[in-house]
């Protein structure tokens, strides 16, 4: 009834290029998978992608290094990796806390459609008046990223595709060892830029540092 197909024979180029060939079209991606190669400062378990007139500082916990936050212009990206389940996603339930927790603190929060599926769109108080805060979410193997996009580009689309395109370029590198879910991913500063601390410390001059420590935040549990 059904006739047999010929068998044809692919090319080990080609098979080559199938197998490294990213299965997504953007990320962020996990640095299991295949991805673009392009300018990233290595964080350990985030590699942050960098462009012309890019800032880079530093969220800490207490001593440790927990989050990144990207200013461009006017803008600025605040982004941290999660430990998360193998098989179920949290952006659903940690989109829920944060939104209460924006309301709790007197500002308001609701969910819209953005590139990267449900967003939570808030105003949170602040200096001034309410500012507006975009905050996303990506479930990724065994990690979530979270994305808090403020300034210009929480309002302005052309201001917020430059730091979109810098979440898809995000590699987040979960490891192997267990951590349980929430628990935030430990980030470090690049090789070459504790050396040069290192450096700069022993010349008599530790106030150095090649990033900026961004402001304390409290882990998300």
């Amino acid at each position: 009834m059904f006739g047999r197909r010929r068998r044809e024979e692919t090319p080990a180029a080609a098979v080559e290029e199938v197998a490294q060939a990213p299965a997504r079209d953007s990320g962020p991606w996990d640095s299991g998978e295949p991805h673009p190669e392009r300018e990233r400062v290595d964080l350990g378990g985030l590699r942050v992608p960098v462009g012309p007139g890019f800032e880079i500082q530093l969220n800490l916990a207490g001593d440790r290094i927990v989050g990144a936050v990207v200013l461009a212009e006017e803008s600025a990206l605040q982004v941290q990796a999660f430990a998360a389940p193998k098989r179920n996603g949290i952006w659903d339930e940690v989109r829920a806390e944060l939104a209460a927790a924006v309301k709790g603190a007197g500002g308001t929060a609701e969910e819209r459609q953005g590139p990267f599926g449900t967003e939570l769109a808030a105003k949170v108080p602040g200096e001034g008046g309410p500012q507006p805060v975009r905050y996303l979410g990506v479930d990724g193997p065994r990690w979530f990223l979270r994305a808090a996009v403020s300034g210009r580009a929480a309002l302005d689309a052309d201001a917020a595709g430059i730091l979109e395109d810098v979440v898809r370029d995000i590699v987040v590198v979960r490891g192997d060892e267990p951590m349980p879910p929430h628990e935030s991913i430990e980030l470090r500063l690049p090789p070459e830029a504790r050396q040069a601390m290192d450096r700069q410390a022993e010349a008599g001059k530790p106030d150095l540092n090649p990033f900026k420590r961004g402001p304390e935040i409290a882990e998300l549990r």
